[in-house]
């Protein structure tokens, strides 16, 4: 369930808001991968910053989609040399 809500949400590049552990947060998904145990994280970037994190679906509760807020991916460019 958790893993569709993601993926809409990344695909319509819509900002969600959950709980992780006991603190509220909102993310800008970017992809859900599992980790090198094999359990799934989500990969996303707080509204404000540059800093790409990575949260685990075991303390993601709480998801809230938010269809008004929409976002544009940061992609990092790197200077092309001749």
């Amino acid at each position: 369930m958790k893993s569709n809500i993601f993926i809409n949400a990344i695909v319509n590049r819509n900002s969600i808001r959950f709980l992780y552990g006991l603190n509220e947060i909102t993310v800008d998904p970017y992809f859900v991968l599992a980790n090198g145990e094999g359990k799934k994280v989500l990969y996303g970037k707080c509204p404000g910053t540059n800093e790409i994190k990575k949260y685990e679906y075991s303390k993601i509760s709480n998801i809230k989609v938010l269809a008004g807020n929409r976002f544009t991916p940061i992609l990092p460019l790197t200077p092309v040399f001749n």
